[in-house]
């Protein structure tokens, strides 16, 4: 059966109108991929069920397509005709490349200097007007919600009801792909929190099982954990680099409603599990992404979780194209040969 994106596949979950007119990219449908050499390597010997949603292979790279198809749909039938959004990169790029489907003007507001190469290149492609801003991600968020008051714009950020109605199919999703169950545990990045708490959504509409959730923060951008605002975010991890998370009440309705967990891991976590993530299963995902997988590697070395015979689920939100700058500046230099056979030869020999 042919895929026509998320909307359309769970159309009976999703509160549009019967004459909607859909705008969407073919998003959703990402590939649950069993990752058992990655499972040893976090939990030895626990028979740990280890799976990644990967995210990343949505049209624009990343997850926030799923909200997007639902916030441009509705936008679109109300009537909008430019949309705005404030971001680190990959709503920007998923605004933009749905905007452009529709016909709409695309704004976007991006902290300068604070955005990866790839999202911003992809911004530009889809033909947005990229704003850079002299301050924070949470500065631009407060300048377009401000700007929406005045102005005949829709607002595209997950403070957007509609993201986190599409956003929610990722739970559907997830559960068909096991068969009708939800996993033991659910684990993901939190930044702006919007995702977090539209997977607990997810689950708990779907009702066919609801797992505990795990957040993981990055420890120079964790106001959640900390339970304070953080004013000048810092993490490698640029998806996640948040000092006051729309979505935090929501956020910790879904941690305590699932009696889950919510922590804080170090940038070397970070891409220490960005590294096990390519190196061991070949899934290339910018740093954010890698942040469920340090946090549930974290909360097992701690005892918190004990893994034996239970089945995880780590979101990873963006593919590692979208960061090619971070991917180059942790590699290793390539090996520089003689264009000859023998120098081949005795490479591959050690000499």
């Amino acid at each position: 059966m042919r895929w026509n994106g998320v909307i359309q596949k769970y159309r009976s979950y999703l509160p549009f109108d019967e004459d909607v007119q859909i705008i969407s990219l073919n998003e959703g449908n990402t590939p649950l991929i069993k990752a058992d050499r990655l499972a040893e390597i976090i939990a030895p010997k626990a028979n740990l069920q280890l799976y990644l949603k990967y995210e990343g292979l949505n049209p624009t790279g990343s997850f926030k397509d799923r909200g997007m198809t639902a916030a441009i749909t509705q936008a679109v039938h109300e009537g909008a005709k430019t949309v705005i959004c404030a971001s680190t990169g990959n709503t920007a790029a998923s605004a933009a490349a749905y905007a452009a489907r529709a016909g709409l003007r695309c704004l976007v507001l991006v902290p300068e200097g604070k955005i990866a190469l790839g999202k911003l290149a992809a911004s530009l492609a889809y033909g947005a007007e990229v704003i850079s801003i002299d301050g924070s991600f949470d500065d631009g968020l407060d300048m377009v919600r401000e700007i929406v008051e005045r102005q005949p714009i829709a607002l595209v950020n997950s403070v957007n009801p509609w993201r986190l109605e599409g956003q929610k199919t990722g739970a559907f999703e997830i559960i068909d792909q096991l068969d009708g169950r939800s996993p033991d545990w659910h684990c993901l990045p939190v930044g702006n929190a919007g995702n977090i708490s539209a997977y607990w959504m997810g689950y708990k509409q779907y009702d066919k099982g609801r797992p505990r959730i795990l957040g993981g923060q990055a420890a120079g951008s964790a106001p959640i954990v900390t339970g304070k605002v953080v004013e000048k975010p810092e993490t490698i991890a640029t998806a996640i680099r948040i000092g006051n998370p729309a979505r935090w009440r929501q956020a910790l309705e879904a941690l305590d409603e699932s009696g889950g967990i919510i922590t804080a891991v170090t940038d070397d976590d970070i891409l220490a599990s960005w590294n096990l993530l390519a190196k061991t299963e070949g899934v290339f995902v910018e740093p954010a992404s890698a942040t469920g997988i340090a946090a549930l590697k974290q909360q097992i070395e701690m005892g918190a979780i004990d893994p034996t015979n239970k089945t995880a689920v780590c979101i990873l939100t963006g593919h590692g194209l979208k960061d090619p700058g971070t991917a180059v500046a942790q590699a290793t230099d390539p090996h520089t040969l003689p264009a000859t056979i023998e120098a081949l030869e005795k490479y591959l020999a050690g000499s």
